[in-house]
């Protein structure tokens, strides 16, 4: 069983930058994939990125990459997401996810341990 606690939302000015970390407790954190997702109202989840256990292998959605990092200390069982350069389009609840195996996934159904979200918000 692995908790995550995300931390480091707010309102945000479009172009600005944003820290998001998520702590994690218990279980398998340091040998599992991780990533974050996001979701709009009336919107799916969509993955933002997702890194391996070990950091070496990432993968970002689309419209973030280049403006958006994903990182791992394993020392510390956080994980963060560094955002630059954020958009109005960024607006969106923020979920760190945890998940079953130690890849990079891009799926929902493949993460397994979820926090509570947080929420991040751009203005023009």
């Amino acid at each position: 069983q692995v908790q995550l606690v995300e931390s480091g939302g707010g309102l945000v000015q479009a172009g600005g930058s944003l820290r998001l970390s998520c702590a994690a407790s218990g279980g398998t954190f340091r040998s599992s994939g991780v990533a974050w997702f996001r979701q709009s109202p009336g919107q799916d989840r969509e993955l933002v990125a997702a890194m391996s256990w070990s950091g070496g292998g990432t993968a970002y959605a689309r419209s973030v990459e280049g403006r958006f990092t994903i990182s791992r200390d394993n020392a510390k069982n956080t994980a963060y997401l560094q955002m630059n350069r954020v958009k109005p389009e960024d607006t969106a609840i923020y979920y760190c996810a945890v998940g079953s195996g130690n890849g990079v996934d891009a799926a929902v159904v493949q993460y397994e341990y979820w926090g509570q979200g947080t929420q991040v918000t751009v203005s023009s």
